[in-house]
């Protein structure tokens, strides 16, 4: 049985939606979720999942990344996680703490990547005149929003749409997405998925 631990930053919906999938014969379980943020609103979800929960502020370390990431590795250890799962975790990681858990991090980026790396992929992508967007579950690399391709949903995108309608779209297909991608992988399959 694979133990996952999930970061966080926000509100931790596809936290939940992670957590929630992984019972009955699922290869994996959730060992912690630890946020970058003390109020994230995440962290509450969790745990009334009873999940057990950390927290690491990186503001706490002003722009000393490296601080900041050694405190976390150190909050994840005695968890042994397998997996790492990063759900709307909004912190850039350096290539060390990427390679320290090389080949087991897997991210959600609210995009189809490669389009759109970065933020404000909704924008992006209707100020580009995209028929479509969506989101794409990857392994973490020291590129950003670069690994690996490990599954894509994809929704049209409307006349009208705003950003946050079509977040709101995409969103539904992150919580279908991750959950199946995050299975495949603790099974040690690396195929991609493709929801439509």
């Amino acid at each position: 049985m694979k133990r996952v631990a999930i970061l966080i930053s926000g509100g931790g919906s596809n936290m939940v939606k992670l957590a929630e999938s992984m019972t009955g014969d699922h290869p994996a379980r959730p060992c912690l979720v630890v946020s970058n943020v003390p109020q994230a609103g995440g962290l509450a979800r969790a745990e009334a999942l009873g999940l057990p929960t950390a927290t690491v502020d990186h503001r706490a370390f002003g722009g000393d990344r490296d601080g900041f990431e050694a405190a976390l590795i150190a909050a994840i250890a005695p968890h042994r996680p397998d997996i790492l799962a990063l759900a709307g975790f909004m912190r850039i990681l350096t290539p060390r703490f990427v390679g320290h858990y090389a080949g087991r991090m897997l991210n959600i980026h609210p995009s189809l990547l490669p389009d759109y790396r970065g933020l404000h992929t909704h924008r992006r992508a209707i100020e580009a005149g995209d028929a479509e967007a969506g989101c794409t579950v990857h392994e973490v690399t020291t590129e950003l929003d670069g690994g690996p391709i490990l599954g894509q949903a994809r929704v049209p995108i409307l006349p009208g749409d705003t950003p946050e309608t079509l977040a709101a779209r995409v969103l539904v297909q992150e919580h279908a997405l991750y959950p199946a991608v995050l299975r495949r992988f603790a099974a040690g399959d690396r195929t991609p998925i493709r929801l439509p």
